[in-house]
């Protein structure tokens, strides 16, 4: 399921927001709460579809589950991080793998910040200003 919406308000409003997660529901509920603070939202499932679709929405910020079908977080941060309309984009991965070895694994495959869930609303906007 790919939503797309855009709401008012919100201190850092305007962000593209690429969230990937293969939990339909927890992809749906943390977009319906971030789109609340005024960012522009896409949901994809599996990093393939992400990797697909990030020429077209150009994401600011990319929210990736580490644990996907398929393809891991990793392998698709890596890959977003060799194209240009995702070489800067804020990377956070949010995960369940929690250890050390998965945050030292998450840094080397290029993202910017590793948050194990379940993460508050307040560190996660705290990250998108």
């Amino acid at each position: 399921m790919n939503t797309t919406a855009e709401a008012g308000g919100g201190a850092a409003a305007g962000r593209r927001i690429l969230l990937v997660d293969d939990s339909v529901d927890a992809a749906l509920a943390l977009s319906m709460l971030l789109e609340a603070f005024g960012h522009r939202v896409r949901t994809e499932h599996d990093g393939t579809r992400a990797l697909a679709c990030i020429d077209e929405f150009k994401p600011d910020v990319v929210v990736l589950d580490i644990g996907l079908p398929g393809m891991s977080g990793f392998d698709v941060a890596r890959e977003m991080r060799k194209r240009d309309v995702t070489k800067h984009a804020l990377l956070l991965a949010l995960t369940g793998w929690g250890s050390d070895a998965d945050r030292q694994e998450a840094r080397d495959a290029g993202f910017d910040h590793h948050l194990t869930k379940p993460v508050t609303i307040a560190d996660l906007e705290a990250l998108l200003k």
